[in-house]
């Protein structure tokens, strides 16, 4: 008997240490995915505000992917600020997210949306996607940016 209760003991003292050493790291995934969502609103008022070009730089990360149609991918901010120039673009589109999801450790998520431009004599609608870096400031930043055209 007494032997028995030393097994099981001995046994359970075991499956706790090794229970005990293992730590979940804390899941950061549903704030993050808020703050992207965010983020991703505020980038489409700038647009409204101040231009296209000049909202997507401002929320642009240095080592961005911008898939470009029927072309090779603008590859870093530089890039892009040098195709861009000093214009600041379309202040007819806006775009609003619709979902978000980031990782458990908070610093990388995408955002999914529609967007709209109006010109003088049509709408366009579409869809896009973009793919969300948090800097160590806590900003965030899109790396990738894409859609439909």
């Amino acid at each position: 008997m007494i032997t028995m209760f030393k097994d099981t003991f001995f046994n359970l003292l075991v499956l706790l240490a090794i229970t005990g050493c293992t730590v979940q790291p804390p899941d950061h995934s549903l704030s993050a995915a808020r703050e992207i969502m965010q983020a991703d609103k505020d980038m489409s008022a700038l647009a409204a505000r101040e231009g296209f070009h000049k909202a997507l730089l401002s929320y642009a990360d240095d080592s961005l992917v911008k898939p470009e149609e029927g072309r090779f991918p603008i590859l870093g901010k530089q890039a892009l600020e040098k195709l861009w120039g000093q214009d600041a673009g379309s202040k007819s589109i806006s775009w609003a997210p619709y979902r978000a999801e980031a990782s458990m450790s908070g610093e990388l998520g995408y955002t999914l949306g529609n967007w709209k431009m109006i010109t003088s004599d049509t709408t366009y609608y579409g869809h896009y996607y973009t793919i969300w870096k948090k800097h160590t400031d806590g900003s965030w930043k899109w790396a990738v940016d894409g859609g439909n055209n």
